[in-house]
């Protein structure tokens, strides 16, 4: 019997046959970040519906007789998630029971709404996790540079174009100046930037809540801490109508994601930034300066933390209080981890943020159920991108092929 007619185990040196294409294929996707990551969001909202059948009230009445009538408490499973599930879509993409297309749409476009601030903070954080910085400081940045740009948004009188540009690069530079801090002063003294950023956190919130005492930004007859309206050309205009809340700065975040993009897979910068990430000690023995490439990461990271406040105080909410941030600057690195710090990923992982957020009130009035649920769900989400060999643990993916050559 020749070489080639032996198998692999009459003789360990005759070639494995080639795996079929359709194999490779299947194999591919199942070893994929991309299956672990629609795996987890999976395994979230599993767990979710889990949570509303044991919060229902008709289930655990059918359950108290369970063994004499199973098909009532089945029945009421079917109903709560069925219930649960659908208020979830009707509030975040397509209401099916309004009256008109522009009811209908409604929800989706409410969904995008929500996404734009997570689009913009999330692109900085991405950046900053590619070029290996770890930056909690997102809220902060957001919140100073919503206060600028709201500033410039009500204290000043100028024709629509200008004040609203003006307005949306007050917000991106204050961001930037807040980002600047953290990077000057890791590339320069070595302090560490999630330390450093989680302070700045408390000091840009407990720094608004003063300027918003302060006569300069309390609204005219108003005792309470709230900013004057920004002026109407200073808001981002509704790019599909007044009936509508979604605003030019959503496709100001799309054109950002595109320029991420761009920015870390086509340009020069981008590429020594990926470099310092990748390998801090190869990079600097190949010439590149770690140190400018930390205060350029952090001030691009603010900047586009900035912009996500332009979101509310130009957007939707139209003036400025200390909780105009909320929990974006948290959520975008949720986000970020999701869209595993790429900007198409990114934008979808925004648009699932937005979508969870934009069901709350729905599964609140036609499902009945508390809105922590959608927490819940999110909270799921990171803790199962947290942990990659969970998820291929629970439905027995595969782990990528290098993953398997450095365990051997």
């Amino acid at each position: 019997m020749s070489a080639e007619t032996q198998t692999p185990a009459e003789n360990p040196e005759a070639p494995a046959p080639e795996e079929p294409r359709s194999r490779q294929v299947l194999r591919e996707i199942a070893e994929s970040s991309s299956m672990v990551v629609f795996m987890a969001i999976v395994a979230s909202m599993v767990i979710g519906g889990i949570l509303v059948i044991l919060a229902d009230e008709a289930v655990r009445e059918s359950a108290a007789y369970f063994f004499s009538r199973p098909g009532d408490t089945f029945a009421a499973i079917g109903d709560a998630l069925g219930a649960a599930y659908s208020a979830m879509f009707n509030g975040a993409v397509l209401n099916l029971g309004a009256d008109s297309f522009a009811g209908m749409i409604k929800p989706f476009t409410q969904t995008l709404t929500l996404a734009t601030p997570l689009i913009f903070a999330g692109l900085g954080l991405g950046i900053g996790f590619r070029a290996g910085l770890f930056n909690i400081g997102a809220q902060g940045q957001l919140l100073i540079g919503a206060t600028v740009g709201a500033y410039l948004g009500f204290a000043f009188e100028l024709p629509w174009g200008i004040h609203l540009l003006l307005a949306v690069l007050g917000c991106a530079l204050g961001g930037a100046l807040w980002g600047f801090i953290p990077g000057i002063l890791k590339a320069r003294r070595g302090a560490h930037e999630v330390i450093v950023t989680i302070m700045l956190n408390y000091v840009a919130l407990h720094l608004v809540a003063w300027l918003l005492s302060l006569e300069a930004f309390q609204r005219e007859g108003s005792d309470n801490p709230i900013s004057p309206i920004v002026a109407e050309t200073a808001q981002y205009p509704k790019i599909l109508g007044v009936q509508f809340n979604l605003h030019l700065g959503f496709l100001l975040a799309l054109a950002c994601a595109w320029g991420a993009w761009w920015l870390m897979e086509r340009s020069t910068l981008g590429f020594r930034l990926r470099a310092v990430g990748a390998n801090p000690s190869a990079a600097r023995t190949a010439g590149m300066s770690i140190g400018t490439a930390t205060i350029i990461t952090m001030v691009i990271a603010g900047a586009l933390a900035g912009l996500a406040g332009s979101a509310p105080v130009l957007g939707t909410q139209k003036f400025l209080t200390d909780a105009v941030a909320g929990s974006i600057g948290f959520d975008a690195i949720t986000v970020a981890l999701l869209g595993r710090s790429r900007p198409l990923g990114i934008v979808l992982a925004a648009i699932l943020f937005g979508g969870l957020q934009a069901s709350g009130p729905s599964l609140q009035v036609n499902a009945g159920l508390p809105v922590d649920i959608v927490v819940v769900i999110q909270a799921l989400i990171v803790l199962f991108i947290a942990a990659p060999p969970l998820v291929r643990w629970m439905f027995h993916l595969p782990s990528p092929a290098h993953e398997k050559e450095v365990a051997a």
